[in-house]
């Protein structure tokens, strides 16, 4: 194993430490508990976002903290939940007085932890599960998992709580932009963790892993390479019939890399992706591709359709000002 770092067990704090000098117009870091909030704190009366989840994942969640997106984020050891007292410290420091919202992807670990902190919190709080991995079925033992689709739950939210929205609303409107999201990826290799210090699983040459997550784990189901037209048709109709799409809707089209894949490959599948919707006259009117939910060094992508109106739409275009994203 090759990485840029001095010991496994003190990486991501050195990223951290990395990050908020780089940005330090933008964020903070506070290391004892460990969470990043927002350079200007929020003005009295808004609604506070908070976010997180294990490392790995770079830019989400530390990322989108900034104006118009997350108040704070709490990374955790690389694909391990932050702990209670993160989420807590949290959402005390970034409290503008009229509550806090936990946005949180559907895992076990998250779940669980950012729960125990809303009960240890004082002030008003509610909660948005983020689950918008439809390779997963409804029926999956914790339910689906909470992927690329987080970024765009942030985002919209983010804009609204800026906006002055009140609790309910953005909890409310976080849930409806969780339910018209539907993400699936595909990946052609594994990811490596620094503490493991090999790949978490072996693939051939000649094989993928459809339907994977975003922690270096094994998709559905391992089958032959294919073509990236086919490998976008397959994921583009799981993520049509997941959302009933028809003709004349409007979405935003997000290709997310998991951090070993060029770009030269994501606008390619984006440009597949595009072109599916397109024929059956669904209209792509916004769209991002990139790095934002990443797996590490793994080679794959995840694509993410989003059912949008004119007030998501205004929401989306929303200004916005953090280390990752920013218009």
């Amino acid at each position: 194993m090759k990485k840029l770092m001095n010991d496994a067990d003190d990486l991501l704090l050195d990223s951290l430490r990395g990050f908020a000098q780089a940005h330090k117009d933008v964020v903070q870091l506070n290391e004892q508990p460990l969470f990043v909030s927002r350079r200007q704190a929020a003005k009295a009366g808004k609604v506070a976002l908070v976010s997180g989840g294990g490392a790995g994942h770079e830019p989400l969640h530390t990322g989108f903290v900034g104006q118009g997106m997350l108040d704070a984020a709490c990374p955790g050891q690389v694909f391990t939940s932050p702990t209670p007292d993160q989420m807590l410290a949290a959402a005390e420091s970034v409290d503008q007085g009229a509550g806090v919202l936990f946005i949180v992807k559907n895992y076990a670990g998250d779940v669980m932890n950012f729960e125990i902190a809303a009960e240890m919190f004082d002030g008003e709080n509610a909660s948005v599960l983020v689950c918008d991995d439809v390779s997963l079925p409804k029926t999956h033992s914790t339910g689906r998992r909470g992927v690329a689709g987080t970024l765009i739950v942030e985002k919209i939210v983010g804009a609204a709580a800026e906006n002055g929205d009140d609790l309910a609303t953005c909890q409310a409107l976080g849930t409806q932009v969780n339910q018209q999201t539907a993400s699936m990826g595909v990946a052609l290799t594994s990811c490596t963790v620094p503490a493991l210090g090999r790949p978490t699983f072996d693939i051939a040459e000649d094989e993928m892993e459809m339907g994977v997550g975003i922690h270096g784990e094994r998709g559905r189901e391992t089958v032959p390479l294919a073509s990236a037209k086919e490998i976008v048709a397959d994921i583009a109709q799981t993520i049509e019939s997941e959302l009933a799409l028809s003709a004349g809707q409007q979405v935003l089209l997000h290709v997310n890399g998991f951090g070993g894949t060029p770009a030269m490959e994501l606008y390619a599948v984006y440009e597949m992706a595009a072109k599916y919707l397109a024929e059956r006259n669904v209209e792509v009117v916004r769209s991002l591709v990139g790095n934002y939910t990443t797996s590490l060094d793994m080679a794959g992508c995840s694509i993410t359709v989003t059912v949008m109106d004119e007030m998501l739409l205004k929401l989306w275009d929303a200004p916005v000002q953090t280390a990752n994203l920013h218009w």
